[in-house]
């Protein structure tokens, strides 16, 4: 008998393997925004993975919405990281939903005709996300005006609405004081940046953001005044820590799928012999598989004690994300060289991997931030500083 996990996932690799894999190419070809894959998974019904059933979604936590980023990565980082973060901000919206914002964005995202994703990242704050620049000045009459520059959303010019974050106008605010607001994606006074046209990860819209007073209802922000620490270390952080690794998980998979193929296809002209019958070969790609599942039980250990509630299961997050971003760049680059040539030619799949790997340790919390956090707590240290 199948769990609905197990179904949700035969759903997703069937949307994978027939729409978002036929679009890889070109998705990182053209930096193209990948909207039939996304398209596709919504078509499906799991534009609402991460919201809980009494709201119409499909009810599932990190674990699950792990399996479902790393199922997609394998054949997309590009389009997981665009769902995942739509789940990130759907989990987010609904962690303390009121009527409005039912009616007007967990119900569409539910039925599959919203697309969210957050907008938190600053140049002038880098990884310290938690302390955004952007003003929300209150007009009085049950309104904001927001204003300031965010850089980096994914889902760019894409998405239905976005959660930025932005500090209210008062004077000695603490740090990580800030609201969460949605913001409608068609809202005047949002002026979108060139489009993403990086390295890697190119289908993701990461685009930056001036916001233009922007006019929003107190009916659009989200939780209580006090609750922003909450939503980053029990929502935010949390989810989009998952999403991320999980999609860099299935990329380190789908690394060691393309080095199989191309070992086991490889003969030499001499002896008439593959590369898999090497041992030296064989044990390189033990080591290879070892690496993987080592950061695959850490991840899927991590987000069950989330999902439970374990205590200290942050810590297992965080150094899920960490550990997983130094192993998929140590397998693409063991990739590159056991394939050799081949592997550097620009239309290959390991270069694309390569190019999309880099982004791992940078998308915050990055690497370093992420190790310090795991540091501070075990030392009983705060973890938000301005250092």
């Amino acid at each position: 008998m199948y769990s609905d996990t197990t179904r949700i996932l035969e759903m997703v690799e069937d949307v994978s393997s027939t729409v978002i894999a036929k679009n890889t190419s070109d998705t990182d070809k053209f930096a193209r925004w990948p909207e039939q894959g996304i398209r596709a998974l919504q078509a499906a019904g799991l534009g609402g993975l991460t919201v809980p059933i009494e709201y119409g979604g499909l009810g599932f936590g990190t674990e699950t919405l792990a399996k479902v980023c790393e199922t997609i990565g394998r054949h997309c980082a590009s389009t997981s990281i665009c769902f995942g973060m739509h789940c990130v901000g759907s989990a987010v919206i609904a962690s303390k939903v009121t009527d409005f914002q039912q009616d007007n964005y967990l119900t569409p995202i539910c039925e599959g005709k919203h697309i969210t994703s957050l907008s938190l990242s600053e140049l002038g704050s880098g990884s310290h996300f938690y302390l955004p620049q952007t003003k929300m000045v209150n007009t009085g009459d049950g309104n904001y005006i927001v204003e300031g520059e965010k850089s980096f959303a994914t889902n760019g010019g894409r998405a239905d609405s976005y959660v930025v974050s932005a500090v209210v106008n008062e004077p000695g605010q603490a740090i990580g004081k800030f609201n969460c607001v949605i913001i409608p994606g068609d809202s005047d006074g949002l002026d979108w940046g060139p489009n993403w046209a990086g390295l890697g990860l190119r289908g993701n819209s990461s685009r930056n953001l001036s916001l233009n007073k922007v006019k929003v209802s107190e009916n659009q922000i989200l939780g209580n005044e006090g609750d922003q620490i909450w939503y980053i270390f029990n929502v935010i952080t949390p989810y989009f820590l998952t999403a991320i690794a999980g999609a860099y998980l299935g990329l380190a998979r789908a690394a060691i799928d393309e080095v199989k193929a191309h070992i086991t296809n490889r003969k030499y002209s001499f002896n008439g012999k593959t590369l898999a019958s090497s041992s030296v070969i064989q044990h390189q790609m033990g080591t290879m598989w070892a690496k993987y599942a080592r950061v695959r039980a850490l991840l899927y250990w991590a987000t069950q004690c989330y999902d439970k509630g374990i205590a200290d299961n942050q810590l297992d997050l965080f150094s899920a994300k960490a550990e997983i971003a130094e192993t998929v760049i140590e397998i693409v680059n063991d990739g590159m060289t056991f394939c050799g040539g081949t592997a550097y030619r620009e239309e290959s799949n390991l270069y694309r991997m390569l190019r999309d790997a880099r982004a791992a340790h940078i998308m915050s919390p990055t690497t370093d931030m992420l190790r310090i956090w795991v540091g501070r707590s075990i030392l009983d240290q705060p973890l938000l500083t301005d250092t």
